[in-house]
């Protein structure tokens, strides 16, 4: 299948290729049984230092894993990968859906690796609440990207995570910057909520906003503006163009009314079109110009940390929460609580109190 552009697409059909009558079926099977394999924490943390696409890959699946004998292997190859950590830039990147966060992070990224960084894109795609899957297609929406070896793209699905961020988005990164990506770009579902997990572990927040589409009297509420670095209102060409001028003034004027940000910085309002790859430069070059404010000023650093001890309440939290549905007496008290509200025999308060007194 060719594009509009005469150029390959990520979803054409290659015919398949017919197993020779001589082919060598021991080696086959050797294969197979290698694929099997399941290499030891030294060894992938050893591939994800050497640049390897698979390790790293199989890493970030036993991070993400919730199963429990995967833990103690994942917290080794994260403790492994520590000391090569906190070299990048990450940047969280959120929008309503239909913003062009897909398409703005290919056409971004594609300007960055042509400045000799190095990109991992983490994308949370959402997950069904009804049969717990997701599609994870923002590689093909990135048909460009992917295909570039100084890039990487990651799709995870949100599972139960409140807002659409990975559970372990936190550890990824850790994964991504051993690995020797310095630029850490975080792509959100945008469904509303995702915005105060993924400030928590990003540098620079980019807030992505549609002009024309009825959005900017939310986008003036208090909250995500405030949290914001920049925003940029994609899709400023065409037709459309006007109109994204004319909300650039009216965010513009929205941002000045809320106090000043502790970093010290003044956030933007920029113009852009992934589409037509116009407005990318000066997006980077206002990323640059608050890199250089807030290490100078020395508040990036202040702002790791406080993110550490963050995440430090956050995994607590979660290891609390994982344990006590994971006890086998909470387990089998909990049926019989929930067969109990079922036919009205007790509230849903007095069921909770019961299974948090128990040990």
């Amino acid at each position: 299948m060719l594009t509009k552009k005469g150029k390959t697409s990520a979803l054409q059909e290659t015919e398949g290729v017919s197993e020779s009558e001589t082919t060598n079926k021991s080696a086959i099977a050797a294969i197979r049984n290698k694929r099997h394999k399941q290499p030891s924490a030294a060894e992938l943390v050893r591939g994800i230092r050497d640049k390897n696409r698979t390790a790293l890959s199989r890493a970030i699946t036993l991070v993400e894993s919730t199963n429990p004998q995967h833990l103690t292997m994942a917290n080794e190859i994260i403790q492994q990968c520590l000391p090569y950590a906190n070299k990048s830039i990450r940047i969280g990147i959120t929008g309503v859906p239909g913003v062009g966060k897909s398409t703005f992070i290919e056409t971004f990224g594609t300007y960055l690796t042509s400045k000799g960084r190095q990109i991992a894109v983490l994308a949370v795609d959402p997950s069904s609440s009804l049969s717990r899957g997701s599609i994870l297609g923002d590689k093909t929406r990135m048909e460009a990207l992917v295909k570039d070896d100084n890039a990487f793209i990651r799709p995870s699905p949100s599972g139960t995570s409140l807002g659409g961020v990975a559970r372990k988005s936190r550890e990824t990164i850790i994964l991504c910057e051993a690995a020797g990506f310095d630029t850490i770009l975080i792509e959100t579902v945008g469904v509303g909520q995702s915005e105060t997990a993924v400030h928590s572990m990003v540098d620079f927040f980019l807030l992505l906003k549609l002009a024309g589409a009825g959005d900017e009297l939310q986008g003036i509420k208090r909250g995500i503006m405030e949290m914001a670095d920049a925003i940029v209102i994609n899709k400023a060409d065409g037709d459309n163009l006007k109109n994204a001028k004319t909300a650039k003034v009216e965010f513009n004027r929205a941002l000045h009314l809320y106090p000043p940000k502790d970093s010290g910085w003044q956030p933007k309002v920029l113009l852009a079109s992934a589409l037509e790859n116009k407005g990318i430069p000066e997006v980077w070059q206002l990323i640059e110009d608050y890199l250089s404010l807030v290490k100078e000023n020395h508040f990036f650093d202040h702002t790791r940390n406080e993110q550490n001890k963050f995440w430090l309440l956050q995994t607590i939290e979660d290891r609390l929460k994982t344990d006590f549905y994971n006890n086998p007496t909470i387990k089998k008290e909990l049926k019989h609580q929930l067969e109990r509200i079922e036919n009205g025999e007790t509230t849903p308060f007095a069921a909770a109190e019961l299974l948090l007194g128990l040990k």
